[in-house]
């Protein structure tokens, strides 16, 4: 399956986070894309409204389990994706932003 380490990302890549709604209060990457992976297919179209058409997907969840089942799902279906290593454990232990909706510092749960 693709992978990425969180210092492979650029600031400007898609973001598409799988984690639940209590995990995405808590806390986040800015200007990620939230569909928790338990209502991923019924929302599957909002992903390819948001998705760059030619540009890549990168999947995170808390660890990368979920993600990379999500990850394998997109690749499937013909998306150019990859599963984020360590998820946003390993982003914020990288010392990325972890958001609130409302901007404030968030934390992993």
């Amino acid at each position: 399956m693709p992978t990425v380490g969180v210092t492979d990302l650029k600031d400007d890549d898609f973001l598409l986070d799988v984690r639940e709604d209590d995990e995405w209060q808590a806390g986040h990457a800015e200007g990620a894309l939230h569909i928790p992976t338990s209502e991923f297919v019924d929302r599957y179209g909002e992903l390819t409204e948001a998705a760059p058409q030619d540009g890549r997907v990168h999947v995170i969840c808390r660890s990368g389990g979920r993600s990379a089942q999500v990850t394998m799902y997109l690749v499937q279906q013909g998306i150019d994706a990859v599963n984020i290593d360590g998820g946003m454990q390993s982003w914020a232990a990288a010392g990325r932003p972890v958001v609130t909706d409302d901007g404030a510092p968030g934390h992993v749960l």
